[in-house]
């Protein structure tokens, strides 16, 4: 299973690009960043991230999707912004009829990590042992990303998950 992890932002979104072979045996494929200009208007955000997770699904063909859910944000207008990210990624992902499941931040550190409170670097270490990926090749920015997407990787591969993740899509 090809699975599409994504950790939204406006201006830097982190992606991360699994093959999951078992819940323990995961291989990626690529990861990376997709950024914008600080200064760029948020509609110039919303396609560069539109476009960039469609050449994603070109390249890659994923099976699903998975997007980190979204947490308590004590300004509005930062969670309106990263709602329209993450607004942008789900829609690109329901126009190639691609399921997309979403995983809280802490959720994804803990089955990466074994603590939903670990560092992006702790998780970038971890994932970097799990994959065979040396942590010089591995963007912090797509570390979160990467345990999102095997986050999934360990649920899905659960007969037994289905019950309790329904798709958001």
């Amino acid at each position: 299973m090809i699975i599409l992890g994504v950790d939204t932002a406006i201006r830097c979104t982190g992606y991360g690009i699994v093959k999951a072979f078992s819940p323990d045996e995961f291989e990626v494929l690529d990861c990376g960043v997709i950024e914008t200009p600080r200064k760029a208007p948020h509609s110039e955000c919303l396609r560069r991230l539109s476009g960039g997770v469609r050449e994603l699904i070109l390249a890659f063909q994923p099976d699903c999707g998975a997007i980190e859910s979204v947490f308590f944000q004590k300004n509005i207008k930062t969670a309106m912004i990263l709602s329209l990210a993450r607004g942008a990624v789900i829609a690109v992902l329901a126009e190639n009829n691609i399921p997309v499941r979403e995983y809280a931040p802490r959720k994804a550190k803990k089955s990466v990590v074994g603590t939903g409170a670990a560092s992006k670097l702790q998780v970038a270490t971890m994932v970097a042992s799990m994959t065979g990926i040396t942590l010089d090749k591995l963007p912090l920015d797509a570390t979160d990303a990467l345990a999102i997407a095997i986050c999934h990787g360990q649920m899905a591969s659960r007969a037994e998950a289905e019950l309790f993740l329904p798709p958001i899509i």
